[in-house]
């Protein structure tokens, strides 16, 4: 999308402080229109991003429940690379990232599925 003037450059679009804001209203305008249960499959490895998404959810009294589909690095290496005939290096550069927030704050924030030794199927 060209917008101009320009939006600042990052490499993940969710150092955009608008990018965190839209997805609470998002959440909030399809509920309201849907009502039901929403899931929103999304990776916020960044402490302050997720807590401002939490805390904006939580001030429209959306209920959340939040899940880490988890796998060690080696597995997610393997999937990562086994899933495309050139490996996505936007992917691989969240490996440690992940690792770090899995050690320090994301797994005691949500339930932990462990899909190391699962399929997809």
């Amino acid at each position: 999308m060209d917008i101009t003037p320009g939006l600042p450059e990052t490499d993940n679009l969710q150092h955009w402080p608008p990018w965190r804001q839209l997805v609470v209203e998002t959440a909030r305008r399809v509920l309201d229109y849907t009502g039901g249960t929403l899931v929103i499959p999304m990776t916020v490895l960044v402490e302050p991003y997720w807590r401002e998404i939490s805390t904006g959810l939580a001030q429209h009294a959306i209920p959340v429940r939040h899940f880490v589909l988890h796998a060690d690095q080696d597995t997610l290496r393997g999937r990562i690379k086994g899933e495309h005939s050139v490996p996505s290096p936007f992917r691989l550069k969240y490996l440690e990232p992940y690792a770090e927030a899995a050690r320090t704050w994301l797994h005691a924030e949500a339930e932990v599925v462990d899909t190391t030794h699962l399929t997809p199927a």
